[in-house]
């Protein structure tokens, strides 16, 4: 609670600003930098500080927070919000997603819970895909970060100080709790939880509806609720079920 009461009074936050330019401008900060052969549209919202890359292209209802650097080529479409965050090279992010917002932090205070203010960014690296109505937290005193061309669906919740390496695929409907680490090359399937501070190790699949409650080695696969190692998870399936069909009998 301490923490979260000095956090509030040293950590100001950006607010959002802008200027109209004209009738069919787009609302874009005079401080801002656009980079060469850029696309954006109309009403399109880029804050103060922010930097836009070359070639990058800004979609309808974009709203770009101040400072947010975007590298080249990106592709930001309709709808999608962007703020505390760095992009590298080639990032795509879809329809409604929305990127570098507060996470879930609150502490015990005397008159309920207290939000503690987050104070990190969202680092997507090069060639990152970011689904439709994904929604990436920034981190609360690090950094979430998201590896070199790993590739997220759409309706995936990542929270705060998420650490994702790099080729990761994470399929729809996925919910990573903050402070969760995924290594490299790791498959997650769809509507998988995963509870924060956990560590999903390189190359690792998940089975899709599965709930990670423990850490899983690197290169294994697992399954169920909670999970386990696959071939345990699969036995004890078998064993259900051939229990079931002994009581039919009886």
């Amino acid at each position: 609670a301490a923490f979260a009461l000095l956090a509030e009074r040293l950590f100001a936050p950006r607010h959002w600003s802008g200027q109209i330019e004209g009738a069919d401008a787009p609302l874009r900060d005079p401080n801002a930098d656009i980079g060469e052969n850029c696309r954006i549209a109309p009403n399109a919202f880029i804050g103060e500080g922010a930097a836009i890359g070359r070639g990058a292209q800004i979609g309808p209802g974009v709203m770009i927070g101040p400072g947010v650097q975007v590298g080249r080529d990106c592709v930001i479409e309709a709808g999608s919000s962007v703020t505390h965050a760095l992009l590298g090279d080639r990032v795509r992010i879809l329809p409604g997603a929305a990127v570098g917002q507060d996470g879930f932090g609150f502490v015990a205070g005397a008159s309920g819970p207290m939000r503690i203010p987050q104070l990190g960014r969202v680092i997507l690296q090069d060639d990152v895909e970011v689904g439709a109505a994904t929604t990436i937290d920034r981190g609360a005193l690090g950094d979430t970060v998201i590896g070199a061309g790993s590739k997220i669906d759409n309706q995936v919740q990542i929270g705060h100080n998420v650490r994702i390496g790099r080729g990761c695929v994470i399929a729809a409907q996925c919910g990573v709790s903050g402070s969760v680490t995924i290594g490299d090359f790791a498959m997650i399937g769809g509507k998988v939880g995963l509870a924060d501070h956990v560590s999903v190790g390189d190359g690792a699949q998940i089975a899709a509806g599965s709930g990670i409650m423990r850490d899983i080695p690197p290169g294994e696969r697992w399954g169920g609720y909670p999970a386990k190692p696959f071939k345990s998870w699969m036995r004890e399936i078998a064993s259900l079920s051939r229990l079931a069909r002994g009581v039919r009998k009886m």
